[in-house]
Order: structure tokens, then sequence, then C-alpha cells
């Protein structure tokens, strides 16, 4: 096969691996331009949440409580979620929200919101 198929399959694999093809939700329903300042104005102890970037949506399945503490699976991964970062005040888009962030390759919450399950 020539050099040419073989580098343009190494750019499509190194593609497909750097960035998943279906990603997370994101919780920022721009369909909702009216929760725009909401979204801007929520914070926890750590600081405020949205930096630029969306939240990602939790589907119920995926956080839980244990020890009267939250808990949340991000990238497959059950998380901790500290007290300083639960977003206190009403959830007004009603699911659950989480606006992770990374340390030494792991996901931890910068923010967490619970929703209503069910």
């Amino acid at each position: 096969m020539s050099k040419r198929f073989w580098r343009a399959t190494l750019v499509a694999v190194t593609a497909l691996l750097a960035k998943p093809a279906i990603g997370p939700a994101q919780a920022h329903d721009h369909q909702q331009p009216e929760l725009n300042a909401w979204y801007e104005s929520l914070r926890s102890v750590k600081g405020p949440c949205c930096d630029g970037s969306d939240a990602k949506r939790v589907d119920d399945a995926d956080w839980d409580t244990r020890d009267g503490h939250y808990r949340v699976r991000l990238e497959g991964e059950w998380v901790d979620v500290p007290d300083e970062a639960v977003v206190a005040g009403p959830n007004r888009a009603g699911r659950t929200m989480v606006w992770p962030y990374y340390l030494d390759g792991h996901p931890r919450p910068r923010c967490f919101m619970p929703g209503s399950m069910g």
C-alpha cells in the first residue's frame, strides 16, 4: 500500500483517539437564552462555575449520595464531590450538572449542582 494511504490512516486513527466521537451531553441549553445570566452567576465555594466552558449533564444513574455527600460518575470513574464544590440555591435547569476539571489525568468536580432525580 502507498505511503499516502498509511499517512491518511494514521491521521484518522489519531483524530479518533484524541477525541471521542460521542462526547458527554452539554448541560447548558442554548435554546433557553433566558438562563444565560443564571448560568454565568453560578458559584461554589471553589469559585465561579462557568468559565466559558459548559457544564456536563449528569444522568440520574451517574450520581448519588453516600454518607451524606454527593458522588458523581465522570468518564466512568466514581468521584466524591467535595462539599465546597456543591452549588447552593435552586436549580433552574432542573437537571444535574457538573463542571469538571482534571487533576493528574483524573476528572474532579469544580462545581456540582444536583437536579431532581426521576
